[in-house]
């Protein structure tokens, strides 16, 4: 009996330093989860740009800042005569419907938003191209959202990219090589983003040798694929104006972005070079756009016919 109890009394023993050491090795477990919490916690944040009193006064004085241009359009391997509008103005944005907010609420994304139009004549028919851009002014995150359409008396696309857990683009063709497409791509930098990181804080545009998804208008009329390409870009600020250059060679095309020094950057001119034309008549040929006026102005509200005459001011 005295052997019975001895043998029950050694494996209860055995028994309880068993659990003592199971409630050990979850402690560890939970320790070893906290301090992986912590670093995840300790991960840098990205930076906001500070937005300075004159930045304010003057993108947020309740106008938009509306540029003509004189353009020069490579279009079927010859040079079309145009004109191109580059709209600027700041407004508040939904980041997950990723729309304007019709109301007024502190998790609003304040964006700059610009709305550039070209409109020239191929023969016959014209050509009508819109792009906009919605960027914050915080400068710390890609573009929200893009857009851009392209209207011709042939057929009209329309390409949409959305910035969520990736790059969300859907875009739509009267073309059958091209359709109704659905594209994910990595974030990475989008040349049509650039225009509003001129206008915010140009020292902070990407250079070197980057990986950039060009303009979503280039893209369309190339018929090249949506994705991002290799790319070399530099900012030039040793003559009277800024420019910046972005070079593809994949692509056989450089855009260059000349702007004022001072704030506001006004964008005084730009240049796209590629091959223009398919076939035999392909050559490559430059896209010119030179400023004509710039005004500010709230543009929504000079919508009566007594209002045309300011577009003679744009030289439109």
């Amino acid at each position: 009996m005295q052997r019975l109890f001895t043998f029950i009394f050694a494996h209860i023993l055995l028994l309880l330093v068993l659990i003592s050491a199971c409630k050990e090795n979850d402690k560890d477990s939970e320790n070893i989860s906290l301090v992986g919490n912590d670093k995840e916690m300790s991960e840098p944040k990205s930076v906001k740009t500070p937005l300075s009193e004159e930045f304010k006064e003057y993108w947020y004085s309740g106008k938009a800042e509306i540029t003509s241009y004189k353009l020069e359009q490579a279009r079927y391997g010859e040079l079309r005569d145009g004109n191109a509008v580059l709209i600027y103005v700041t407004e508040p944005f939904l980041a997950d419907k990723q729309v304007k907010a019709d109301q007024s609420n502190p998790n609003n994304v304040s964006v700059l938003k610009l709305n550039s139009t070209k409109k020239f004549l191929t023969g016959i028919y014209p050509y009508s191209i819109m792009n906009s851009s919605f960027y914050p002014v915080s400068d710390n995150q890609h573009a929200i959202k893009l857009t851009a359409s392209v209207q011709e008396w042939c057929g009209q696309v329309f390409t949409q990219l959305n910035n969520r857990d990736k790059f969300e683009i859907k875009s739509f063709s009267y073309f059958e090589s091209e359709g109704d497409q659905t594209v994910t791509l990595d974030k990475t930098h989008l040349e049509n983003e650039i225009w509003n990181k001129i206008r915010i804080n140009p020292d902070n545009l990407p250079a070197g040798n980057i990986k950039i998804v060009p303009s979503m208008e280039y893209l369309r009329l190339a018929h090249k694929p949506l994705k991002a390409y290799d790319a070399k870009a530099e900012l030039n600020t040793k003559t009277d104006l800024y420019t910046y250059n972005i070079n593809y060679p994949e692509l056989e095309r450089t855009l260059e972005i000349s702007f004022s020094k001072s704030f506001p950057h006004t964008i005084e001119n730009w240049s796209e070079t590629y091959k223009s034309g398919f076939g035999p008549n392909a050559q490559t040929l430059t896209t010119k756009a030179t400023k004509i006026k710039t005004l500010k102005r709230a543009y929504w509200q000079e919508n009566k016919n007594s209002d045309v005459f300011l577009r003679d001011s744009l030289g439109l």
